[in-house]
């Protein structure tokens, strides 16, 4: 559903592909009626009456989900129900794997950047204790955020207060980051007096990258991307 949505937005399920496939598959010559049924999230990227006007077809919209069809073509119309789009925990869950994966990719390349950086120009002058030390606390900022932006954030979306989706993982960023950062600079022991200010860049850091990667989810969902809506306005 969520794909038809977004194809249905940007063009590539509209009106002209529509009636360039009824025509290329030679529809009229197959059916007898001339009545299509088209998934009701695909409404905003077809203009019915153009259809009907360019190839004889009239279009009805039917249910959002497709478990509901036999239920429609039965009684005929779609009920309330039906033309309710919802995503509730379980839809979400589905989709933090794919989240997760190419965030893990970014997180584990910036995590060997960051330390190697923290090796040669660290506080410590000591290639090993600062690769050991700013790596370990590189690392816990990376996950934090990998954790809090591709599964948390979803998994919580509602819940998280805020619309906008860099909003909500920022917050969950900081929520998380900064407690797990922290307590892995306290453990580690490193710049002593200058703990404060690493655990806050790190924080900062890992609060950023959070809500770069929550963003991303907007794709995935049925929320609106502000935008998305003012760019194709």
């Amino acid at each position: 559903g969520v794909n038809i949505w977004c194809a249905a937005g940007k063009g590539t399920f509209g009106t002209d592909e529509l009636c360039e496939r009824i025509e290329a598959a030679g529809l009229e010559r197959l059916i007898s009626h001339r009545r299509l049924i088209l998934p009701q999230l695909s409404a905003p990227g077809v203009a019915a009456y153009q259809v009907k006007d360019r190839t004889g077809f009239q279009i009805k919209y039917g249910p959002v989900e497709a478990w509901d069809i036999p239920r429609f073509l039965k009684e005929g119309r779609a009920s309330e129900e039906m033309r309710q789009k919802r995503f509730p925990l379980r839809e979400r869950a589905v989709l933090v794997p794919m989240e997760l994966v190419p965030a893990l990719k970014y997180a584990l390349l910036l995590t060997v950047i960051i330390a190697t950086l923290a090796a040669f120009f660290g506080p410590a002058g000591s290639f090993v204790s600062d690769l050991l030390n700013q790596g370990a606390v590189a690392t816990v900022a990376m996950l934090s955020a990998v954790l809090g932006g591709a599964v948390l954030t979803p998994l919580f979306l509602p819940w998280i207060p805020g619309r906008a989706f860099a909003l909500k993982g920022a917050l969950i960023g900081a929520l998380i980051g900064a407690p797990l950062i922290n307590l892995a600079i306290f453990l580690l022991g490193a710049r002593p007096g200058w703990q404060w200010l690493d655990g806050l860049l790190a924080s900062a850091l890992s609060a950023a990258l959070t809500s770069y990667i929550a963003m991303n989810f907007t794709g995935s969902s049925t929320y609106t991307s502000l935008s998305g809506v003012k760019k194709g306005n």
